[in-house]
């Protein structure tokens, strides 16, 4: 029985079995793959990598604002992260006067650095294995809610005993859904100030048209500076703040890439979802992401149709955009992906070959009718699953909603209401506001509004719509156009004057009017109908399916190594600090389809068309071509290379993420992978799933040759 067993395992090998360029490690459990990494031809050590004893490349690594990876390479605190990442900030600084999205940024002095409020970096200092004490007084027999209960209060406890014996930041993550926990101990940057960043035509090039697509000619990043208080410590803004010093910094070499060349990515990976049943897959691929990939290209066609139109829009929508295209794009190359792959049948063999584990011995009962029990749940679940993404992705689209739910709060003060926190309340939302019509367009809003209450009314049957999409008929007989119509003449809140006003004379008797407001209205009713109908009965799907899949990954971290002992397994990426490792290597994604590793500026300027934005070439990056002006950025071949694919395992969160070779030097950011191979965060199959960075050459020719910024160059490191 086990000999067939084994045989029938090892005949989908390639979907369970590690190869060398699979997984996302924990760098303080590095030392487990330091043999397989040096034998691949790493040149360092993992105490190299993570130490707690002294400076490491761990203190060069950082969370840049909460959802991408930046590294630090100056001993003055300079900062690297993608153009993309740093985006919001580009654009936050931008105006029509001084465009830093079209003509770029660069700061000439340390003077001339521009602050950013809010924008935080976070570093890892510390992590340890807390796992007995966050389980503790849990058994088999405990129930799902109690065993919740016991983990949030073991959690809380052992912060409150630990945090005042540190001056990091703490926090507990779970890892292996739940079989594990790490106690992590994090500092935080709050004075982040943007340095530089190229024009969008550098940044962004290719943009939404090449996005997620290999050859990439993309210089993807931007340049930011950490900043501390003069005694060292992290700091609000203050303009007698300091530079800050790190304990490591990367040193960065032009020496270049070859096929074959080790590499390894040490970043924030943000969620995948590596362990999940053939079940779970096919729901993400074949149900949820067509939805969502729907309703984004209409809003996204409407986004496009006026920015063509207007420069101040196109500034005004360019994060808005930026951000909703990423993901629609995404989730078309996941489809795909597993579809040409045959992910779901090989999710399907897995789930099979588990079956016949739990067979094998009779200790393994606990783990026999997961699978069963997953098939249940999902299908109960999925109607539920559809209803919550046509409310986040169709009706909370409408930013019109979204920004008079900002007013629920004023809308139920009382005559009774503490003056002080009232006079907090107006000032907030007036910051709010201010933000708010900043970046705000009528006539984009209420296109979207139109498309997405369109499709939510037609795709959801009755009693799974909220009562104000069943008012368009009954009020409006079917006519969408009517109610929206009516919903934005009789709001307040897309009129930056009107609003402006009701909070310069508000009075608490003020707060019913606000609350009959129809954009508020419409608003409190989407979310009522969901809190009532639909999450009630998500949370309770979820609840049963964390558990699911915390005992499946439990049986699979008990199955896997009896049969493949040579294997480690990796835990999902969930936000914390990760290694990754593979070698520098082209692909064939499909046949008589083959791509090199790298591409150069020849490519740039033979994708030139000044007829499409994403392939707009500015006049000074044609005459550093024509001249041939790339100083000692220049491969050995006299090209200039701007990006490079390899094998690393990576995802979102990523971006930004320093790429290093052998000896642990920078040669690139990554930023993307290739469309193909965006299945990787519920399948991996090494021969298509490559991650994509630029080379750092690039980044320094962009910085020094195009920009004439050599300030920058001057504070790095710079190997030859």
């Amino acid at each position: 029985m086990y000999k067939k067993l084994f045989l029938t395992l090892i005949s989908i090998v390639l979907f369970v079995n590690v190869r060398a360029d699979e997984g996302m490690w924990i760098p303080a459990l590095l030392m487990n793959n330091e043999r397989q990494m040096q034998e691949m031809g790493m040149r360092i050590t993992a105490d190299d990598i993570y130490s707690v004893n002294h400076g490491s490349m761990k203190d060069a690594v950082v969370m840049f604002g909460g959802g991408c990876t930046g590294e630090i390479v100056s001993d003055k605190g300079l900062l690297f992260t993608n153009h993309h990442c740093g985006y919001g900030w580009i654009q936050r600084h931008s105006t029509v006067e001084h465009d830093y999205l079209t003509d770029g940024f660069w700061a000439m002095s340390m003077e001339e650095e521009l602050p950013c409020p809010g924008l935080t970096v976070t570093m890892l200092k510390n992590m340890e294995d807390v796992t007995d004490r966050i389980l503790d007084g849990i058994t088999d027999e405990t129930s799902d809610n109690k065993r919740d209960s016991i983990i949030n209060e073991n959690i809380k406890k052992l912060i409150k005993e630990i945090q005042p014996t540190t001056k990091y930041e703490l926090s507990v993550e779970s890892f292996y859904i739940g079989n594990q926990y790490f106690l992590m101990y994090n500092e935080v940057f709050k004075d982040v100030r943007m340095v530089g960043a190229p024009p969008s035509n550098i940044g962004k090039f290719g943009g939404d048209t090449d996005n997620w697509v290999w050859p990439r000619h993309t210089g993807d990043f931007s340049v930011f500076r950490i900043y501390v208080a003069p005694d060292g410590t992290p700091a609000e803004y203050n303009a007698d703040n300091v530079p800050y010093s790190p304990d490591y910094h990367f040193s960065i070499s032009i020496k270049g890439v070859e096929e074959g060349d080790f590499t390894f990515v040490f970043g924030y990976p943000a969620r995948t979802n590596e362990y999940l049943p053939a079940v779970a897959v096919n729901q993400e691929a074949n149900v949820v992401y067509p939805i969502t990939v729907d309703l984004r290209g209409q809003i996204l066609d409407t986004y496009n149709k006026f920015q063509e139109k207007d420069a101040k829009v196109r500034i005004q929508y360019a994060g808005k955009h930026a951000q909703l295209a990423n993901g629609w794009k995404k989730w078309m190359g996941v489809t795909e992906g597993i579809e040409n792959f045959n992910g779901i049948a090989k999710k399907r063999a897995f789930d099979k070959a588990f079956i016949e584990w739990c067979k094998a011995q009779r200790n393994r009962a606990k783990y026999i009718d997961l699978l069963n029990d997953f098939d249940v749940v999902y299908h109960d679940y999925e109607k539920y699953r559809i209803a919550q993404t046509y409310l986040s992705e169709a009706g909370f689209s409408i930013e019109l909603l979204n920004f008079a739910s900002s007013f629920k709060e004023l809308a139920e003060v009382t005559k009774d209401t503490d003056t002080q926190v009232l006079d907090g309340i107006v000032e907030e939302l007036r910051q709010e506001a201010k933000t708010f019509f900043k970046d705000y367009y009528m006539p984009i809003d209420k296109e979207v509004a139109v498309k997405m209450l369109t499709a939510y009314r037609n795709a959801q049957p009755e009693d799974f719509r909220p009562s104000v999409l069943n008012e368009i008929d009954t009020k409006y007989k079917g006519d969408v156009n009517a109610f929206v119509d009516y919903l934005f003449d009789k709001s307040i809140f897309c009129s930056e004057e009107k609003v402006n006003k009701l909070l310069d004379d508000f009075k608490p008797s003020m707060a019913k009017k606000i609350a009959k407001d129809p954009a508020l209205l419409a608003y409190n009713n989407m979310i009522d109908f969901y809190l009532d109908n639909v999450r009630p009965m998500v949370r309770s799907s979820l609840m049963r399916i964390n558990n699911l899949r915390r005992i499946y990954m439990e049986g699979q971290m008990k199955m896997i190594p009896e049969v493949f002992p040579e294997r480690t397994l990796y835990p999902d990426a969930n936000f914390t600090l990760r290694v990754t490792y593979g070698k520098v290597g082209g692909f064939t994604p499909k046949d008589a389809v083959k791509y090199r590793y790298y591409t150069t500026l020849d490519g740039i300027i033979q994708k030139e068309n000044p007829d499409i934005y994403d392939y707009v070439v500015t006049d000074r990056l044609k005459e550093l071509y024509e001249n041939k002006d790339y100083g000692r950025y220049a491969d050995k071949d006299g090209s200039m290379h701007v990006a490079f694919i390899a094998g690393n395992h990576t995802t979102g969160g990523n971006s930004g993420s320093p790429i290093l070779n052998a000896d642990g030097h920078l040669i690139g950011l990554n930023f993307d992978r290739t469309w193909e191979g965006t299945m990787s965060d519920l399948v991996y199959d090494p021969s298509i799933c490559k991650n994509i960075s630029v080379d750092v050459r690039y980044v320094l020719f962009i910085i020094d040759k195009y920009a004439g910024c050599s300030r920058l160059i001057d504070e790095m490191t710079i190997v030859e």
